[in-house]
């Protein structure tokens, strides 16, 4: 009998945390061979791309190869990118591979599989907003967050030299007060600070200006009301000017233009409004909703195809009567550990469980001082409300989690004591 094939198209949270479950249990045992598939060589936790985009965070230190993982967890790694999907032969097309010079790497070639997993995220959604995509950075793939960390850097070089400057302050302009238009508003103000204290620059947090636009009456408009506003406050004691109920209508190079005609110069934009799947993925012939996520059945499965599943936020999955599974870390987690036992039971001829998300609660950094979110919610607790030294703690140790479904409990520890010893052998800011 021929061994099954599981193609994981997608090396995220959710594709990476099942590559490795599957690895270690189906994969080592020889009952199915398991194949990642990413354009990338490496991976970066997404939720820490605004760390890696002020620089914060070392990517050198925190990326995993997949190269390296897949061999020490029994799953086959393939660099490519998905172009289409042959259902009747069960065979995926991929693109062809250059380098940075243009130069074929790999040919366009074709990849069988027996079962499929989507698993390939989201980006950021322009909503069409004429203008985002010439003048604003997006943050969604390690390669876009150093491209704003380049882009940071240079500009407070200029403003060392005042025939340079654009305005009297720098200013950078953040679409978007979700979870990571925040989140990078206070690392840019612990940046500023560090690139004053290396000497990159002489300007200070006094001297650059922050502005956070949000559509919606409030910030973090999916999580609770106290988390908002405590945001909110400690935000604009930081310095950052808090725009709400502010959609905006156009970018330009050096200006953001609001709904209302307000006109906010900028130096640098950054959209983190919103999000969307990739938009090749409504063009594979399966069914999806208009944000381009496969439309699957609480089982996983798409609803087209039922070797095809799908998870994490490329999935619309249902939830209760009319709702859908949120576009979270955590669900994708979720949906990873069910998906390696439904795929499981799929080879053994056993039914498949329903998926059903289970709120952990959130939390929200605000660069190293302070961190604000609530935990252990359930539908019938709003949860425990932390703030400060406590909550900085349990949001650092959700990247712990995710290393320990990666990577196991060892090499997590040993990681853990790197990262504590080299805050005190390494600067803390990765200046190139």
């Amino acid at each position: 009998m021929t061994t099954p094939t599981i193609v994981i198209v997608g090396g995220g949270a959710g594709g990476l945390a099942l590559a490795t479950r599957l690895g270690r249990t189906l994969g080592k045992r020889k009952r199915a061979e398991i194949v990642l598939l990413d354009r990338d060589t490496t991976h970066v936790w997404k939720p820490l791309l605004h760390e890696l985009a002020t620089g914060v965070l070392n990517s050198s230190m925190d990326e995993v190869d997949y190269r390296g993982h897949s061999s020490a967890h029994f799953y086959r790694y393939q660099r490519g990118s998905l172009t289409g999907i042959n259902r009747e032969e069960r065979r995926l097309q991929l693109a062809p591979i250059q380098d940075e010079h243009g130069l074929e790497v790999l040919p366009a070639r074709e990849l069988s599989y027996d079962y499929l997993v989507m698993a390939l995220g989201s980006i950021s959604n322009d909503f069409g907003t004429p203008g985002v995509a010439e003048h604003c950075h997006f943050i969604d793939s390690p390669q876009q967050a150093k491209a704003f960390q380049r882009d940071m850097i240079n500009t407070f070089l200029r403003y060392t030299d005042p025939t340079l400057r654009q305005h009297t302050q720098l200013t950078i302009g953040i679409v978007g007060g979700g979870a990571t238009g925040v989140e990078l508003a206070a690392e840019l103000f612990d940046a500023s600070r560090m690139l004053n204290a290396y000497g990159v620059t002489s300007l200070d947090h006094q001297t650059i200006s922050v502005h956070l636009l949000e559509a919606a009456p409030r910030l973090l408009p999916g999580l609770a009301e106290r988390i908002s506003q405590t945001v909110k406050t400690e935000l604009e004691s930081m310095g950052v000017t808090v725009h709400t109920n502010t959609a905006i209508k156009e970018a330009q190079a050096h200006q953001l233009v609001t709904n209302d005609g307000e006109v906010i110069e900028t130096d640098i934009n950054v959209w983190a409004a919103g999000i969307k799947a990739p938009p090749f993925l409504a063009e594979l012939g399966l069914t999806t909703n208009t944000k381009n996520q496969i439309n699957v059945a609480t089982t996983l499965q798409s609803v087209d195809d039922e070797r095809i599943f799908a998870l994490g936020d490329c999935a619309s999955c249902p939830m209760g009567e009319s709702g859908t599974v949120p576009p979270r870390a955590q669900a994708a987690h979720q949906q990873a550990t069910l998906l390696a036992k439904n795929l499981a039971n799929h080879l053994a001829g056993k039914p498949l469980a329903d998926f059903r998300y289970r709120d952990h609660g959130s939390l929200v950094s605000l660069a190293r001082y302070d961190a604000v979110g609530n935990l252990m919610r359930s539908s019938a607790s709003k949860g425990l409300f932390l703030e400060g030294w406590l909550a900085r703690q349990a949001y650092a140790s959700l990247y712990r989690m995710h290393q320990l479904s990666i990577h196991g409990a060892p090499k997590t520890g040993l990681s853990w004591l790197v990262d504590k010893l080299n805050r005190y052998l390494k600067p803390r800011m990765k200046l190139h």
